[in-house]
């Protein structure tokens, strides 16, 4: 996965790196089968000047289509881990969609029937 990140007024990026960087590693198990020359992640952290929050913008892009997560909290790791879990629910939907699950549930439940002794 190729990864690139922005800083726009952001002070402390170790403890960033860190998070951004346990946050990738869970992102690359689920996306095991892009190749990863094709799977790009791109995020930039920057402050708002009036509210002092911190956003976290990720935009991830895979050969089958692109996600987009923000993140906006008083701090930098809560604002990543608000974009990154947005992120993964978004790539675990996307998989759905493209493994066609919508069509392997089931429309009604099964009905059993009760032996009569």
């Amino acid at each position: 996965m190729k990864l690139s990140i922005n800083y726009k007024h952001v002070e402390s990026h170790k403890p960033v790196e860190v998070e951004v960087a346990r946050h990738v590693a869970k992102l690359q198990k689920l996306l095991k089968s892009y190749s990863p020359d094709l799977v790009q992640l791109h995020g930039g952290f920057s402050v708002n000047p009036r509210t002092q929050e911190i956003s976290c913008a990720l935009t991830l892009s895979l050969p089958s289509g692109s996600l987009r997560a923000t993140g906006e909290a008083a701090a930098v790791r809560t604002s990543c881990k608000k974009a990154f879990s947005e992120l993964e629910a978004q790539v675990k939907k996307h998989q759905e969609k493209l493994r066609k699950d919508y069509e392997w549930k089931r429309k009604r439940p099964r009905v059993r029937e009760v032996a009569i002794i």
